[in-house]
């Protein structure tokens, strides 16, 4: 089934971050802003000049639009979910231009199932940034500019 964009978003903030709180939904959201909206690397070029949706769907970026992993069916996936009036509310203020500070200008977030969070995102495009709830965030270091 095809959905908006806006749609879309509240989906992905929804089986991104739906246990993370309010929080840890807004964190997700900038992730995808500021992916949309740095003006160089990899995302740069998949946003094409602030593609929101161009960011949401590109390959391999979230388990959440994947309908199977490692052969197997993944139930938790956009499909598969009901967003809410909170998950439209924050996908409307991050297409509105807005990010979470906390976050800063991540571009990369993971769930290390762990308390801890590795200095460096696993392919050291991302310095940690800060914790919200159990997602780790990444600024882009130097090294990203490259991709």
């Amino acid at each position: 089934m095809a959905y908006d964009t806006r749609e879309l978003f509240a989906r992905l903030i929804q089986c991104e971050a739906g246990g993370e709180g309010y929080n840890g939904m807004q964190a997700v959201a900038s992730v995808i802003m500021n992916r949309a909206t740095v003006p160089n690397g990899e995302f740069s070029r998949i946003s094409n000049g602030g593609d929101v949706r161009a960011i949401i769907t590109q390959r391999n970026q979230f388990t959440c639009l994947k309908t199977t992993v490692g052969g197997y069916t993944n139930p938790q996936n956009v499909y598969n979910m009901t967003p809410q009036d909170v998950h439209f509310e924050i996908a409307d203020w991050a297409l509105a231009g807005n990010t979470a500070s906390f976050v800063g200008d991540s571009l990369f977030f993971f769930n290390p199932y762990s308390k801890t969070c590795p200095d460096y995102f696993p392919t050291k495009v991302g310095k940690f940034f800060n914790r919200v709830g159990d997602h780790c965030f990444y600024a882009p270091t130097a090294q990203y500019a490259n991709t």
